[in-house]
């Protein structure tokens, strides 16, 4: 069977220098009726074990350690066994979305390949949004999942702690705009978009600066 995609918002809170935002966030599952892996578990661990309905959880993917998109991992991972999957230069940001790190977890690094339910996920790293950020590119689905480093109509936001724009920039234009301009992109918020709508903007975002 082939992997496919499903989707479930969560909301919650999103908390960092200080201020704390009321926010929707996109979990993606990707796999099929025996196996999945969940990319971006937010705020809500029940909902999100009942989306994985009894499969395999092969792990739990952290596109990058704001607390909005980890704050259900720690959770999920000791309901299931799954490892928590996360890139190391995040690891300043995790510590301050929650506790400790559980032996769960495991280090996601650029070029890793994961595979569940024979499509493979290629990990790309995409720092700017934040340092250790990472985007999961799955050529067989034609998909893309951004987390927070390009969304429909821009790059992720870069005004707060260990953000950069030139960064971010850089980022989506050597990692994601190279990419087939069907490959639909799947954000950690709001709605889909692909990589030909966005890729004719890149100029106007660096001319914007922010």
């Amino acid at each position: 069977m082939t992997a496919r995609i499903e989707h479930l918002v969560t909301s919650g809170t999103f908390e960092l220098d200080g201020g704390r935002w009321e926010v929707d966030n996109n979990v993606w599952l990707v796999g099929d009726d025996h196996e999945v892996v969940v990319i971006d578990a937010a705020h809500d661990a029940d909902a999100i074990a009942t989306a994985v309905a009894g499969r395999r959880l092969v792990g739990v993917v952290c596109t990058h350690a704001h607390n909005d998109h980890v704050n259900a991992a720690p959770d999920l991972a000791a309901r299931t066994g799954a490892p928590i999957l996360l890139h190391p230069a995040d690891e300043v940001l995790r510590k301050a979305a929650h506790a400790p790190r559980e032996p769960g977890y495991r280090e996601l690094i650029d070029g890793e390949e994961l595979t569940v339910a024979g499509t493979g996920l290629h990990g790309l790293h995409t720092p700017g949004h934040s340092p250790g950020a990472v985007c999961l590119y799955a050529p067989e689905l034609g998909a893309l999942f951004s987390g927070d480093t390009l969304f429909k109509g821009g790059p992720g936001a870069t005004g707060r702690s260990y953000s950069d724009f030139g960064t971010i920039i850089a980022s989506v234009r050597d990692r994601l705009l190279t990419l087939p301009a069907d490959t639909t992109v799947h954000t950690g918020h709001g709605d889909d978009t692909s990589i030909g709508a966005e890729a004719p903007r890149l100029d106007a975002w660096i001319a914007r600066g922010h």
